[in-house]
């Protein structure tokens, strides 16, 4: 039999191992364990010194191309948009500091901001799509072809009432349905954008969508994507843009893109620079050309290349051949400034 002093003489030797066991451990293991602490936290320590290095030279280099982007703005931007009527439109989440900045480079590139469209949290409540779609019946001229989501022929009608596409008098009238829009609380308006626009900025939201609740950021996504499609499809050059925090992996505009849209998209905006590249994607789409600008993936480049011609006078259609000499009966009636010069280069000396 196993007797008292057999368990005892097992237990001091469990106690025993255990204990040589941390002498061990405390002596012979902690110097290499230590050394090797030590290399891995000089390791992480020089890693974390070289990326911000590297942090600070790449901030040291965006502030200089802003400086030099803010000292060649006037001349790369100088009637690009000259004489076009632009609306901002303003999904929820958009940071109106990039919506005024951007106002203020249309107008230094010769446009007009007629006027801001703020879509309110409703318009992106599931909840009130069947809502949406009964206003966008209730303003429409003719809703038998409002055949789409409840998201696309709100943007329809509302792509109408500021291309001034509605018919003329009665509820149907641009003002009119805008005025329906705002009063049924799912968008609001400043300025006077009714009938009056030509081309459209519609600004993402500057935070990723990724964050928010799965069912509100996948409806915001398809909103806002019928959206800008109806806005391209009724109103013309539509622009989406977003900061560089859209061109991530979930990004809004890197969803956005991923259904292929007919809109042009950039995703630098909120720094000079990239404000500057956001007008000549919209002067460029107003031109016809448009595609997706910035630094997200599948981008044609960082801004259009070659860059969109000024609209001040516009460019003819067939010019003339280099060599060719027109007929002096044949010059044009005065259209515009330089018209003078342009007869006395035209007419042979001595006529």
């Amino acid at each position: 039999m196993i007797d008292f002093r057999y368990h005892l003489v097992s237990i001091i030797a469990v106690f025993l191992a255990l204990t040589v066991g941390l002498v061990l451990g405390t002596t012979m293991l902690q110097d290499p364990l230590l050394n090797t602490l030590k290399s891995e936290t000089a390791d992480l320590r020089g890693t974390s010194e070289d990326l911000r290095a590297e942090r600070d030279v790449a901030d040291s280099v965006n502030t200089g191309a802003d400086e030099m982007a803010e000292s060649l703005s006037e001349d790369m931007l100088e009637e690009r948009l000259y004489g076009l009527g632009v609306a901002l439109v303003l999904v929820p989440g958009t940071d109106p500091e990039i919506a005024a900045a951007l106002e203020a480079r249309v107008e230094e590139a010769g446009g007009e901001v007629v006027g801001r469209v703020e879509i309110s949290e409703n318009f992106v409540d599931p909840t009130n799509a069947t809502s949406i779609d009964e206003l966008a019946t209730q303003v429409s001229s003719d809703p038998e072809e409002l055949s789409g989501t409840p998201y696309e022929n709100a943007g329809t009608e509302l792509a109408r009432a500021l291309a001034g596409g509605t018919d003329a008098g009665g509820s149907d009238d641009a003002k009119s349905s805008l005025a329906a829009f705002d009063k049924g609380g799912i968008v609001s308006f400043s300025g006077d954008p009714a009938g009056s626009a030509d081309a459209v900025f519609v600004l993402a939201p500057s935070l990723d969508v990724s964050s928010e609740p799965e069912g509100a950021s996948e409806t915001a996504i398809v909103a806002l994507d019928e959206l800008a499609r109806a806005l391209h499809d009724g109103v013309g050059p539509t622009v989406l843009a977003g900061d560089t925090s859209s061109a991530a992996e979930e990004g809004t505009l890197t969803l956005v893109r991923a259904e292929d849209p007919p809109y042009s998209t950039v995703d630098v905006v909120g720094r000079p620079l990239g404000d500057i590249v956001a007008v000549l994607v919209l002067a460029a789409a107003v031109e016809g050309d448009e595609g997706a600008y910035g630094i997200g993936e599948d981008t044609r480049g960082f801004l259009p290349d070659p860059l969109p011609k000024t609209q001040e006078s516009g460019a003819p259609d067939d010019e003339d051949d280099p060599g060719e000499v027109d007929d002096p009966g044949e010059v044009d009636e005065p259209d515009g400034r330089g018209f003078e010069d342009e007869a006395r280069r035209t007419v042979p000396d001595g006529e």
